[in-house]
């Protein structure tokens, strides 16, 4: 079937066709972009094509997706349409047929594109590497999307580690995943939960107009992530979305209500962690296994392998941020599904 697509797509329909059996390469395919539609079959190894279809639409919400299956089945049409593919065809199917509906997908997924408003999402913490531990994948997948991401970073982090390093470290990361950003020097472990803090983050909302805006959650045992979610809460009140991330001082009162899937963008959280490498020796929930398996915890209650926790306080423009990052699925109390992906297609 594979052969089959490819010879008609790009001999009679002049597509560039990529192929491959492996999920984890077509992840890697995908989060770089430039495909125009996927293609992907029911029957996988160790997958269904829904579960792929549902990955990519968390990822690349505007990438068409055609589901092709054997098997003629009206469950099979109707979790189709639930997990928003856009296409479902029964094999065989007829080649001028395929042909037709590719290229209607193509046209689909471009309008998607030019319609599509960017968010700007800032990202507040209280030192170099918080944001990066809370909502690392989730920037990413912002970023993947098309989002602007500002981080703002109100300490140096004196108490940690020399200032100097932790501000190089916070920079690089930024360079990383091309985010903008700001940093502040108020003194560590002294943060006020008033001014100047409340007026520093007015200063960068004021500059930046955020639609979506993470920050710490009230839930924590440090004495400055409960400060900066205090100023936060103050000086965003006309930010549309605001979600609080968990921090490795959370208390158990931290409740998440919302899921951000991250399965194609652990490998980018972990290198934006590594560039904290002044922290390694001293902070082991920086350890790769800790964060994975932190994540891989909280993906028992969206789907999928990876995600990340969020205490939503209020979602008007869409914590779903990547244009669905962290879609809602009404049955499911707001936790999200997905899984890999198999089939690309260029024009």
């Amino acid at each position: 079937m594979a052969g089959y697509l490819r010879i008609v797509l790009e001999k009679r329909a002049g597509f560039e066709v990529v192929h491959t059996a492996d999920p984890q390469e077509a992840l890697t395919l995908i989060r770089g972009g430039g495909f125009d539609v996927l293609l992907t079959d029911i029957e996988l190894p160790g997958l269904t094509g829904l579960q792929i279809a549902a990955s990519v639409r968390d990822s690349h919400p505007h990438l068409p997706i055609m589901v092709m299956t054997a098997h003629a089945s009206v469950d099979y049409a109707i979790t189709a349409l639930r997990s928003q593919v856009d296409e479902f065809v029964l094999k065989p199917v007829d080649s001028a047929d395929l042909i037709a509906k590719v290229n209607a997908l193509v046209t689909l997924g471009r309008s998607r594109e030019s319609a599509r408003t960017a968010q700007v999402v800032l990202v507040v913490g209280a030192h170099p590497d918080d944001a990066e531990i809370g909502v690392g994948g989730l920037m990413a997948a912002h970023r993947a999307a098309g989002d602007q991401v500002v981080i703002l970073t109100l300490s140096r982090g004196a108490r940690g580690g020399a200032a100097d390093d932790r501000q190089h470290e916070s920079l690089a990361a930024a360079e990383l995943i091309g985010a903008r950003l700001f940093m502040e020097d108020l003194e560590d472990t002294k943060i006020s939960s008033g001014d100047p803090t409340v007026g520093m983050i007015e200063r960068v909302i004021a500059e930046v107009s955020p639609t979506i805006m993470y920050t710490h959650s009230i839930h924590d045992r440090h004495q400055d992530h409960r400060a900066v979610h205090q100023a936060a809460a103050v000086a965003a009140r006309k930010v549309p979305t605001f979600a609080c991330f968990q921090s490795p001082s959370a208390t158990v009162d931290f409740r998440p209500n919302r899921f951000a899937p991250i399965d194609t963008f652990e490998s980018t959280k972990l290198a934006l962690l590594a560039a904290f490498s002044s922290q390694a020796s001293v902070r082991d929930y920086l350890e790769p296994d800790f964060v994975l398996a932190t994540a891989r915890y909280w993906s028992r209650f969206g789907g999928g392998r990876s995600a990340e926790p969020l205490e939503v306080i209020r979602d008007v423009a869409g914590v779903s941020g990547p244009a669905a990052a962290a879609r809602s699925d009404p049955d499911t109390d707001g936790s999200t599904v997905f899984g890999n992906a198999d089939w690309g297609v260029t024009q």
